[in-house]
């Protein structure tokens, strides 16, 4: 009977346990799910965040791609007008037996004032500025990276979404100005002989003529009041196309009949 009863006592404690132990399962498992859930719906949040910031992103490039285009037309658009404007002036001067490209090395005869196929131009020269249509004399300068222009009260502005100059030039034989408007081409970085900090000069485009060769070049504006000659002609105008004899002056003459505000002959 004392044995039937101590094993009915050890089956309880062991029914107990067992209980006990199951109860505790439950409550981890659950726990443990409980856990599992939130961070899902954590993660879920995350995701639904970086997809929004993605959509914004591609909404964003998608806007700059548009500009871009837009700028890229414009700035197309803007270099068609200048070459029809460049090309309108020279078609507006007029018209000589000499053509605008030297005559080729190969030719049975060339004139005095060339040499294989290159003008020949002394240390000054005349040049015919098209635009606004006056003869300045020009200091040859082979060791001049771009021609330059006297110009003073220079300042930019904008027409049309594009940069452009008004500026005041000098009118040879005459004690005034002229005001000029012109598009802005580029600017320039020059550095000086007589200084070592850079100078930011402002670049155009201009039509001139140098004996019988036309053509369109930039050319920076400066204030040359200091310097002797208003007009420098540098190697972007004289890069294969010009020789210089710098033991000479005035050897070219411009054209007759070229329009000419000032009426001043080239001495």
């Amino acid at each position: 009977m004392l044995c039937t009863r101590l094993s009915l006592s050890r089956i309880t404690r062991l029914v107990s346990v067992l209980g006990a132990g199951l109860l505790l399962s439950a409550c981890s498992h659950d726990r443990y799910l409980f856990l599992e859930r939130a961070e899902l719906e954590q993660l879920e949040q995350q995701q639904q965040l970086q997809q929004q910031r993605i959509e914004r992103l591609e909404a964003q490039t998608l806007e700059q791609f548009a500009h871009m285009e837009t700028r890229e037309q414009l700035r197309q658009q803007a270099l068609l007008d200048r070459l029809s404007r460049q090309q309108a002036l020279i078609q507006a001067l007029p018209r000589q037996q000499a053509s605008l490209v030297p005559p080729s090395p190969v030719a049975s005869a060339e004139p005095s004032a060339r040499l294989k196929g290159k003008l020949v131009v002394g240390e000054t020269e005349p040049i015919y500025i098209a635009d606004p249509g006056l003869v300045y004399t020009a200091r040859i300068d082979s060791g001049a990276t771009t021609s330059s222009l006297h110009a003073t009260n220079i300042q930019r502005f904008e027409r049309d979404g594009q940069p452009w100059v008004r500026f005041d030039i000098n009118v040879p034989g005459r004690d005034e100005t002229l005001t000029m408007e012109h598009e802005i081409s580029r600017r320039a970085r020059i550095i000086q002989s007589n200084t070592e900090d850079p100078e930011r000069r402002i670049v155009v485009e201009l039509p001139f003529v140098i004996g019988d060769y036309r053509d369109v070049a930039e050319f920076t504006l400066s204030d040359r009041s200091h310097l002797t000659y208003p007009v420098l002609v540098g190697r972007n105008i004289l890069r294969d196309i010009m020789l210089i004899d710098v033991g000479q002056e005035f050897v070219t003459e411009l054209p007759e009949g070229l329009p000419a505000i000032n009426g001043a002959k080239a001495p």
